[in-house]
């Protein structure tokens, strides 16, 4: 099968250092190879407003259409969040050639949709897309404003466009109501654990960190791992057994966080993120592998202010030392001192005897 083409690009303020242009580029390839596309094109352009029609400028526009259609790209995908107006103004440019225009959203929504299996998951996925394609109702309803006699006009346009709005309004109160019940389900077991005495670590990263290989050497739970960006969409919920207490304790797994994680997504994913939200203890993954670990402990640390999890007491974990040497490590633990980092090996079960007694004071 061949694999769709695909040309990123990526507006930045002008102070934007090279170090971070080159990790957002990195990122959003990461992405879109995750979801099945194969990068033609990499494009960066330094303003410091987009533009108010098109996002991007109007040359640096024309030479990424000219070379779409050139090299017979698929896909044109924006490492930005647009303005309904602005895709619509994109889309009209490339429609004739085949060419889609999509955002950040469009493709993290993408490759939730290919990971989702359960119907909450799915659902949630659907919410998030209804929230982020409703304002795009601007495009179907100018081209239905025309049929309907030209912009500007009342009638069969306007009509449909209302139609459309309450359509969407409807089907988005639908899914709500139904998170709700699952929401409400997850709180009565949530109490019932609380009722038994079980203490709860959530554990959470930066997507692709190894949160689902930890969650499995802890508790055995059999939990798909993916050298993906967001292969794990639904909570997943083990015991494991702290020696030095002799009883267990809960750990839970959700999605991972990312760079500009959407409000709509954290929105829409409200009953998975729960069990973070909820829990007695935080472990944070971080990919001690990862040269760009810096920036996506900021991240991770930003998403947890924004769930007000962030008073709550904190481990973090440094994964994956099986792949990096000593020198590595030991700059790693003088460098993020004020962390008191732990270092363990998930894949490897290096370590693990020792966060479980981390664990097991964090939860005292």
């Amino acid at each position: 099968m061949t694999l769709p083409k695909v040309i990123l690009v990526d507006i930045i303020p002008p102070d934007t250092t090279p170090e971070e242009s080159l990790a957002r580029l990195n990122e959003l390839e990461h992405l879109m190879w995750t979801y099945g596309g194969f990068v033609i094109i990499r494009k960066i352009q330094k303003r410091q407003l987009p533009n108010y029609q098109t996002y991007i400028g109007k040359g640096k526009l024309e030479e990424i259409l000219e070379e779409a259609v050139e090299k017979k790209a698929d896909y044109i995908v924006i490492n930005n969040i647009l303005k309904p107006q602005q895709i619509y103004n994109l889309e009209k440019q490339v429609e004739q050639k085949g060419i889609k225009v999509w955002d950040r959203i469009d493709l993290i929504l993408k490759i939730f949709d290919k990971h989702a299996t359960t119907k909450e998951a799915k659902l949630q996925i659907e919410l998030a897309g209804l929230r982020h394609l409703g304002p795009r109702i601007f495009k179907m309803g100018l081209d239905l404003m025309r049929q309907g006699g030209g912009i500007g006009t009342r009638g069969k346009g306007e009509t449909n466009i209302e139609v459309m709005k309450r359509h969407i309004a409807k089907r988005e109160q639908g899914i709500k109501q139904y998170l709700k019940k699952i929401e409400k389900n997850h709180e009565g077991q949530r109490r019932k654990r609380r009722d038994y005495g079980f203490k709860t670590a959530a554990i959470v990263g930066y997507t692709n960190a190894g949160k689902s290989s930890l969650l499995t050497a802890l508790t055995k739970k059999n939990v798909k791992i993916k050298d993906e960006l967001f292969a794990t969409l639904d909570s997943h919920i083990g015991k494991v057994f702290l020696p030095e207490k002799q009883e267990c304790a809960l750990l839970s797994d959700t999605i991972g966080f990312i760079r500009d994680l959407p409000p709509e997504l954290i929105d829409a994913f409200h009953s998975t993120l729960a069990e973070t939200i909820d829990a007695d203890l935080i472990l944070n993954v971080i990919d001690a592998d990862d040269l760009e670990l810096d920036w996506k402990i900021k991240v991770v640390e930003e998403v947890l202010k924004k769930l007000k999890c962030d008073q709550k007491p904190i481990l973090h974990i440094f994964n994956k030392i099986d792949r990096i040497a000593e020198h590595r490590r030991k700059a790693l633990a003088s460098e993020y001192k004020n962390l008191h980092p732990l270092f363990v090996s998930a894949r490897e079960k290096m370590n693990l005897e020792e966060l479980k007694q981390k664990i097991g004071e964090g939860l005292t």
